[in-house]
């Protein structure tokens, strides 16, 4: 009886760890719309946390947060604008290394943005690396 209960565990802690291996975290357009709603909230450690290295500006979290903080400083009117965020397309390469997510902003005002946000998958979980408005269309 002690050596099924031994095997059992045993077989749960291996699904377990081939469970979180095989975990991709959130998906491109997940972390495009948390991207927007943090640029919103201006919180800069999530923001560092969604962006990859070359968003980043060479620092670390602790100088970027404190750099961006610094920079928005007298820039509050810039919080709070958005009313929601949706996904209209997401593009992903063939390779599946890289998306493209095109998101629509939603301000409180009633406009509404569309910001292209460039992702690339790196150590099983995707990061930001551009962030641009979309061009419109006449």
């Amino acid at each position: 009886m002690t050596a099924i209960i031994i095997v059992a565990v045993l077989a749960l802690c291996f699904a377990l760890i081939i469970a979180i291996a095989h975990d991709n975290g959130p998906a491109p357009g997940d972390v495009a719309v948390s991207y927007e709603l943090a640029w919103d909230r201006l919180d800069f450690e999530v923001l560092w946390t969604l962006s990859a290295a070359e968003l980043r500006d060479g620092l670390d979290r602790q100088g970027f947060v404190a750099a961006k903080r610094a920079a928005y400083e007298q820039q509050r009117a810039l919080r709070g604008l958005v009313e929601h965020v949706a996904i209209d397309d997401v593009s992903l390469t063939s390779g599946k290394e890289a998306a493209l997510v095109t998101t629509r902003v939603g301000l409180h005002d009633g406009t509404v943005i569309h910001n292209l946000v460039q992702l690339v998958s790196r150590s099983s979980r995707w990061q930001v690396v551009a962030y641009t408005l979309a061009p419109t269309s006449s």
